[in-house]
């Protein structure tokens, strides 16, 4: 067995280090991303951190292991039986400085070859690029910059001119989470907004409080202060103004452990709220057994769920609602296993994940050629998981998602043939009326 590292920071790996990885693990039958501590460096990621990252991004390559490391790349590689060093080139800038460590590497130990490889695409991202944006305030932070600097009026505004693109699409029902203030005014006000949105628009919106979305900056170093947050002010308040039916939690490694979000949820209990969860999207973390532990009516993305999870799911009648749009929207490849989760008896449902870093469709017909292509649902089973499906993960399923005695009039008119054409119409609705509580809309 040839195996290969590829040493580093990684302080975060980028999109190019990515693809790197990807090639060298089809060159090679083991692959080591070995990530160097570097404790003299002034590095924006702990090692921990960087190590999580990494995992996640690289969790479908079953040949390749991420390791920390410190000392020399040779005495790591010797320790490791490791005959080659992959080094990446972005530009010819580069080559100098990764020649004279190729050399030194030589000169220590005879054995290790290195190979140099130069990205297909991406040569322009780097791990300090990347540490820029995100010290100007790029990415998540961004967002909740976004929100917390906005008024009320300001993101009522934003979100009136997005959501009647849903309805164009021929979505009548949307749940609507807050998680991108993560204070408690913050959150009330995006909670505040859902509820006026709801009032003003033909589009029904569900509202969910998640303020587990993650971390804010503030509390960095303070996680259980911020689970206190949530747990002794942020849900009771949200309860007592009667802004969300449900609460969800971002339960994933890195982001809220399996013991913070079962103290979240069960608090949301005690106050009234409904449990779902985002789970296992990046690792098996378990969140999927913690969702039948809870009571969760839902649990949500699934990419990485256990076969362990999948059986606690459907044994509680934990609906699994996969999301294929951000599979695809990030550049994955590893989608939900649909066709093991209905085949293990759970419903199955099926949503956009519309939200602005990880998943802009707004097509639910997208979606559903989506899961018929890469989640393993039949034209069928990917109907009901966008309609009734869909309804009960939002405890609506006595009321939407049917034509039936007794069930709104929430009707969609297809210029179609048959039902398979929906999926086979990717990306061009074939929707000619939509139709919400008997009145057809203009």
């Amino acid at each position: 067995m040839t195996a290969a590292m590829y040493p580093g920071t990684f302080d975060p790996i980028t999109l190019g280090h990515e693809e790197l990885v990807r090639r060298i693990s089809s060159l090679f039958d083991e692959v080591i991303v070995a990530i160097a501590s570097s404790p003299r460096k002034d590095l924006m990621f702990s090692i921990d951190e960087r190590i999580h990252l990494a995992k996640e991004v690289l969790s479908d390559l079953q040949n390749v292991n991420v390791i920390a490391y410190e000392g020399l790349t040779v005495d790591f590689a010797q320790k490791n039986n490791i005959q080659v060093v992959v080094r990446g080139l972005r530009s010819a800038l580069d080559f100098d400085y990764e020649l004279r460590l190729a050399d030194m590497n030589r000169s220590l130990s005879e054995e290790i070859e290195t190979i140099f490889l130069t990205p297909n695409k991406y040569a322009f991202v780097s791990s300090s690029l990347v540490r820029e944006i995100a010290s100007m305030g790029g990415g998540i932070i961004s967002s909740i910059n976004e929100v917390r600097n906005a008024s009320e009026e300001q993101l009522l505004e934003e979100c009136l001119e997005r959501i009647n693109f849903f309805l164009v699409h021929g979505t009548t029902t949307i749940e609507a989470k807050s998680g991108y203030g993560l204070t408690i005014e913050d959150e009330l006000k995006s909670l505040k907004v859902i509820k006026r949105l709801n009032e003003s628009s033909s589009l029904d919106i569900i509202p969910t409080f998640m303020g587990a979305h993650a971390f804010p900056p503030e509390f960095k170093n303070d996680h259980q202060g911020y689970v206190r947050l949530i747990c002794e002010e942020m849900i009771p308040v949200v309860a007592e103004e009667n802004l969300a039916e449900f609460c969800d939690v971002f339960c994933e490694n890195g982001y809220f452990t399996l013991d913070d979000s079962r103290k979240i949820l069960e608090t949301a209990k005690e106050y009234g709220l409904t449990p779902r969860l985002h789970a296992d999207e990046f690792v098996d973390s378990g969140a999927a057994g913690l969702s039948a532990e809870v009571g969760a009516i839902s649990a949500d993305h699934l990419m990485a769920v256990s076969d362990e999870g999948i059986q606690k799911m459907a044994e509680s009648g934990v609906i699994a609602t996969l999301l294929p749009g951000t599979t695809l929207f990030l550049g994955k490849n590893k989608y939900a296993p649909g066709r093991k989760i209905i085949d293990s008896g759970c419903d199955v449902a099926l949503a956009t994940d519309y939200n602005p870093g990880s998943c802009t469709i707004q097509s639910m017909p997208q979606i559903i050629s989506l899961a018929n292509l890469y989640c393993g649902l039949s034209t069928d089973e990917a109907f009901k998981g966008a309609t009734w499906n869909g309804a009960k993960a939002i405890n609506r399923g006595k009321k939407l998602g049917a034509i039936l005695e007794g069930f709104q009039a929430d009707i969609l008119f297809w210029e179609l043939g048959t039902i398979e054409e929906i999926a086979y119409w990717m990306g061009s609705d074939r929707i000619l009326n939509v139709m919400k509580k008997g009145k057809l809309l203009e």
